[in-house]
Formats: structure tokens, C-alpha cells, sequence
């Protein structure tokens, strides 16, 4: 009772109803995230390559990077590991033997053919204080796309002076701290400018009060137990009036993935209200869908499946969270 009641509250919070996710017809799928949000950005960025157009990679890395080992993950793909030394270097994702993989996975049909990557814009971002996944990582991934796209359609930002977090231009704390909520005040608009990379040129985002509503979903429509497997209950989607009346025909979708220590256990709806993607939304048409992972015993921090804490197939179309959501997606793309 007490576990519900906080859900509520939560909901609450951002002056959401709580519902089941809308049938809705938006076109365009791009996506975004920080941190293991990035690498699950990434990683349904490359399983649904048919699908998304587009990623914003904020502190990631490659895609299959930990290779589904908990030490390549912490040790080699971020400095995260509480027993080992980082040992992340410039190469040191092996990105070649990552491409290998992919490939091979797309000649299986567990993901989707990798010439359709070709046609997608991609826009990076890493702090070069960043000590969680330092430049190295980032670099990395920047060699994993430019294997299947064009150096033109790729915007890589490296040369802030940010540490780990979500780069805002009004929100959170200063730019060198790396702390909850991980979202740091840089001056620098990290959402805009990803969004407009991505769907952009865009109109100036609105700077007064909201216009659009969150939606607060039940995400167990979407995968069965959702606790059990690094999912939280509900998960958010913001939708701007120009979207509601008409069922988001002629809208774009855009989905956030947040980091690690992001969720609602840990931050509430923080991050939902204050990355900086609503204003955005409310002035271009564009849904954001906030899936929301959970902490569990195996994956205490509330990170994103990117390291087979859950499933050993989690970078593939039938990963447990991948499927998820992209029954999400699907549920707000239907064709009218």
C-alpha cells in the first residue's frame, strides 16, 4: 500500500493522470539518452534501424560495447567499478570486433539489416571532464558510426567542460559536479540541440508555462512483471496540445532513455520535468516518450539493461526491455 501510494504521489508530481498509453499516429522515431540511457539509445537505435531515423548520445559508447560481461561494462566501457581500475583507452572498446558482431546479428535477422543506419543522423555529446565515460568511450562510438554513416550526419560536441550529466541551459547543478539528479547547469542546451540535429531546424521552444499534459502509463501493458526485469510500474509520455486534439497526426516521437540513478525511486519525476525536452515538444510537435527503468537486485543503480543484468539477448529486437519498448513505439506510431 505504502509502495502505491508513493506512485501516486509521484504521478502527481508532474500533474499527470494515470493511463494506459494512448493509440496515437506520430511518424518520425528518433531517440536519446545519458548514460546507460545512451547505450540503450544506441543500442534500439541499431536493433530498430527500420524504425528510428535518429539518436542523441549523451556519456555512451558503442553499440554491444560490454559484450554482455558486468567488467568489460564497468571497467572498459565506463570507469564505474567499485574493485577494478578503469582501463578505458582510446580503442579500447575494440570496435572493430563490435562491428563484426553486428553484423552478424543483422545476418541473423535478430536486428535490422545495418544499411539502414545509413540514412540516420546521430549527435554526441561528452563533457571532457566527464569520469564516468571519459571522451575515450565516446570517441569510440564515433569510429562504430562512422563504419555505416556519412561523417555529414554526424555532430560530435567534445569540448565543453562537463562532468557526467545531463547538460541543461537553466537546470541543475553546476557543470563540474557529478551528483543526483545528474542534471548540470552548463549553459548549453544539450535537448535543443540534439532535437534539432535530429528534426530540426525547429521553432524556438516555448519559454513560458507548459502547454501540453503527461501521461503517467502502466508499462506492464508493455512487458509482463515489469519489476523483474529493470522496469518501473508506470513511465511518462508528454504530449503538446498541437498533438492531442488530432491523435498526433503529422506529430514526431521522440523517446528519452534517462541514466543510471534517474529513475523515479531515485529522482521522482526530476528528470521527466527537467532535461529540457517539454519545451521543445510544446512548439514543434513532438511527443517525448520517458520509458522508466527500475533497480533491482542485480542491477541496484537503475540503469538501463546494457550489460545482461536481465537477458543475455538485451541489445537484440527480443531483449526483454528492447521489445518493451518498441511495443511502445508502436502503440504511438499505429497508422490512422
Amino acid at each position: 500500500m505504502r509502495y502505491f501510494c508513493l506512485l501516486l504521489l509521484w504521478a502527481c508530481a508532474v500533474q499527470a493522470q494515470v493511463a494506459s498509453l494512448p493509440v496515437m499516429h506520430a511518424g518520425q522515431v528518433s531517440v536519446s539518452g545519458l548514460s546507460s540511457g545512451a547505450y540503450m539509445a544506441v543500442q534500439f537505435e541499431v536493433a530498430y534501424s527500420r524504425t528510428v531515423t535518429g539518436a542523441g548520445i549523451i556519456a555512451g559508447g558503442p553499440y554491444f560495447c560490454s559484450q554482455g560481461s558486468l567488467f568489460t561494462a564497468t571497467t572498459s566501457c565506463s570507469c564505474t567499478s567499485d574493485l577494478f581500475a578503469c582501463r578505458v583507452r582510446p580503442g579500447g572498446t575494440r570496435v572493430s570486433d563490435l562491428i563484426a558482431i553486428t553484423d552478424w546479428f543483422a545476418t541473423t535477422q535478430t536486428i535490422d539489416p545495418t544499411s539502414a543506419l545509413a540514412s540516420h543522423r546521430v549527435w554526441m555529446f561528452s563533457g571532457n571532464a566527464d569520469s564516468v565515460v571519459p571522451q575515450a568511450v565516446m570517441d569510440d562510438l564515433q569510429s562504430y558510426y562512422r563504419h555505416y554513416i556519412d561523417a555529414n550526419r554526424i555532430l560530435y560536441q567534445r569540448n565543453i567542460n562537463a562532468e557526467h550529466a545531463m547538460p541543461t541551459d537553466s537546470y541543475g547543478n553546476g557543470c563540474l559536479t557529478l551528483g543526483t539528479p545528474y542534471i548540470n547547469n552548463c549553459g548549453y542546451d544539450a535537448a535543443g540541440e540534439l532535437l534539432n540535429w535530429l528534426h530540426g531546424p525547429l521553432n524556438p521552444r516555448n519559454s513560458g508555462t507548459l502547454g501540453g499534459r503527461f501521461i503517467a502509463f502502466d508499462q506492464s501493458e508493455f512487458i509482463a512483471l515489469p519489476g523483474w526485469h529493470g522496469m518501473a510500474d508506470f513511465g511518462y509520455l508528454y504530449i503538446p496540445q498541437a498533438c492531442d486534439g488530432n491523435a498526433a497526426q503529422g506529430c514526431k516521437l521522440h523517446v528519452v532513455f534517462h541514466g543510471c540513478l534517474q529513475d523515479p525511486g531515485n529522482v521522482g519525476a526530476t528528470f521527466v520535468r527537467h532535461a529540457g525536452y517539454n519545451a521543445w515538444a510544446d512548439s514543434n510537435r513532438l511527443l517525448i516518450l520517458y520509458p522508466q527503468a527500475a533497480a533491482t537486485f542485480t542491477n541496484p543503480n537503475a540503469c538501463w539493461d546494457w550489460f545482461a543484468y536481465d537477458d543475455t539477448r538485451y541489445a537484440q529486437k527480443s531483449g526483454r526491455q528492447m521489445a518493451a519498448v518498441k511495443r511502445m513505439v508502436n502503440r504511438l506510431t499505429t497508422p490512422p
